[in-house]
């Protein structure tokens, strides 16, 4: 991987890193914001949207907060139009993730989805967890 990747983010990888700002998710989140691109997608901005606004995560973060997150990853991240529709993956619902990283030009997939996880590498993609990103990240800026 090179030392300024091109990262697409699962959304549960999204929504850990909200909820839980030390985690290992949040750190690869991060660290990609800091040292590369996250891209996104309409696609998977409105998955976010969706899922930030279900009832269950009321209680763990306000609505001005995931606000406050999505207006961020916005402004931050590198919005992709997808051109080329991909049908690879066992869950349809994670195709999105492989449309972005293929129309995208993107180096890896950060997911914690066994479904996502199990296509690695996807045509060139590298597809791996939170820590595994971490690691991959760390080796490329010691070369």
């Amino acid at each position: 991987m090179r030392s300024n990747p091109r990262c697409v983010f699962d959304t549960n990888v999204l929504v850990s890193a909200l909820l839980f700002d030390e985690s290992t998710p949040a750190q690869a989140f991060f660290a990609a914001l800091r040292t590369g691109k996250v891209l996104v997608s309409a696609d998977v901005i409105l998955e976010l949207n969706d899922v930030l606004g279900r009832e269950k995560f009321r209680r763990y973060v306000s609505e001005v907060e995931q606000e406050r997150f999505l207006r961020s990853l916005l402004r931050e991240a590198r919005l992709v139009e997808v051109r080329q529709t991909i049908q690879a993956c066992r869950n349809p619902k994670d195709d999105k993730f492989l449309e972005l990283a293929v129309n995208g030009d993107a180096d890896c997939i950060v997911s914690g989805d066994d479904d996502l996880l199990t296509l690695g590498p996807f045509r060139g993609v590298e597809v791996l967890a939170p820590r595994g990103f971490l690691d991959a990240l760390s080796e490329s800026q010691a070369e």
